[in-house]
């Protein structure tokens, strides 16, 4: 079954202008069988769905994932299996060395969103992907298709996960209605749960990936002044991470206790 494995709402990410409902009802209506949501540093649109949509669409399946900002490596997808939650993940600002970690420790999976994509956003074009290239090798899966990426963007990591033997995840990156089910992956019908997926993941060794480009984002609107754009999310990311510190340890004392 199709499934778009890259979903912003309105619910749950601060630039996400869909509801999650009409999010599913898009998808549904374009013939895909399920979503991951993929809020930034967020669960509450996947909370709202168990709340009030879960028994309204009991034939689509909405999986709870997360966007998660790193302090040095750009924007990671994390899987978690069914039921585990860990608050520290709504808290961005983690090195990516330790993310990981925790994300291994509890059972998850997770790997680079855009992995080649914008400066900051995206691992190879971190400081953190250039010296230690051997990070890449710790991820679960690489995202290969993007539909808010350009094709070269895309090409690089299908390339990236070809020769780190990872399987790929497709999916829009949709924050508005016009790019819902842009991109995607071919998953079994099997999948049912955030468990299904992961076990999936882990011993996959080969995905299929694609969709179309959405050609609309910031960045073909504004040109060069995307440039002042990426900066910004840098200071944006850095002072958030900061005024989150004292949460963050709070929650690894959880952790490590």
């Amino acid at each position: 079954m199709k499934f778009d494995m890259h979903c912003h709402t309105k619910e749950g990410s601060i630039d996400g202008k869909l509801p999650l409902e009409d999010t599913i009802l898009r998808l549904r209506s374009l013939g895909y069988g399920g979503m991951l949501i993929t809020d930034h540093n967020s669960y509450k649109a996947h909370r709202f769905y168990q709340k009030t949509l879960a028994k309204k669409y009991p034939d689509f399946v909405v999986l709870k994932g997360i966007e998660y900002d790193t302090l040095d490596a750009g924007h990671i997808l994390v899987i978690l299996p069914t039921g585990v939650h860990i608050p520290i993940l709504e808290l961005r600002g983690l090195p990516v060395s330790l993310l990981i970690d925790i994300v291994h420790h509890y059972g998850g999976i997770l790997g680079p969103a855009h992995p080649c994509g914008e400066k900051y956003l995206s691992i190879t074009n971190t400081k953190r992907g250039h010296k230690n290239h051997n990070i890449l090798k710790r991820f679960d899966f690489i995202e290969t298709f993007n539909a808010c990426e350009p094709p070269e963007s895309n090409k690089a990591a299908a390339a990236l996960a070809a020769r780190l033997n990872k399987p790929g995840v497709g999916g829009s990156d949709s924050h508005r209605y016009n790019c819902v089910g842009l991109g995607y992956a071919e998953l079994p019908d099997t999948i049912r749960t955030e468990t299904d997926l992961v076990r999936y993941l882990l011993t996959a060794s080969d995905t299929v990936t694609g969709g179309e480009y959405y050609t609309h984002t910031a960045k073909q609107k504004i040109g060069r002044l995307n440039d002042v754009l990426v900066y910004s999310f840098w200071f944006y990311n850095k002072l958030s991470a900061a005024y989150r510190m004292r949460a963050r340890y709070t929650e690894l004392h959880k952790i490590s206790a």
